[in-house]
């Protein structure tokens, strides 16, 4: 039995939320100092997400230690962005998400196969 329409935008949503902070961590992880709305659009190019979630999902980051933020004047005469980057905790936690993912894709995939036998996959 499939689910309503709006349940299954719900559990995608969820799905969504919990792979965001290691969505952020790995842009993070590429070395490069990186602001706000370029996150957005980096991320989205991946999984569909706006500017409230991520802003709320930067500052528990940057609560946490797990990256850092810096002011730089803007290039086209605009206001300061606030530009983010990594730490060494935030290094050390995407790299403990990133096996946490891992050993959590093993396993669903597991279940998945193994259910798979003569399902019609209707949604």
């Amino acid at each position: 039995m499939a689910l309503k329409l709006g349940n299954r935008d719900a559990a995608i949503t969820q799905l969504k939320k919990g792979a965001l902070e290691l969505c952020i961590l790995e842009v993070l992880a590429q070395g490069v100092d990186r602001y706000g709305y370029e996150l957005v659009k980096l991320v989205s190019q991946t999984i569909s997400v706006t500017e409230g979630t991520i802003y709320p999902l930067l500052k528990r980051l940057k609560d946490n230690g797990l990256i850092e933020s810096h002011l730089e004047d803007s290039t086209s005469g605009g206001p300061a962005r606030k530009y983010y980057k990594l730490t060494h905790a935030g290094m050390e936690e995407k790299k403990c998400q990133e096996n946490d993912w891992l050993d959590f894709q093993k396993a669903m995939n597991h279940l998945i196969h193994s259910n798979q036998k003569g399902d019609n996959n209707e949604c």
